[in-house]
């Protein structure tokens, strides 16, 4: 079985783990009502998506 000749250092663990991390949720304001949003997601305030309605909402809330 193959083992290591010498232990792995820290800095060569740390630059291998450096895209391991959680990027941030990108959002983009909604064009109808201007609330924050992701990307390429149906807006959970007017029910938009791209201009075109896609759940009908109700004023009366």
């Amino acid at each position: 079985m193959a083992v290591p000749k010498r232990k792995q250092s820290n800095a060569r663990t740390g630059s291998r783990r450096s895209h391991d991390f959680k990027k941030p949720v990108q959002t983009v304001a909604c064009p109808n009502c201007n609330k924050m949003i992701q990307p390429h997601v149906v807006c959970p305030n007017c029910g938009q998506y791209m201009r075109r309605e896609v759940i009908a909402k109700d004023d009366a809330k």
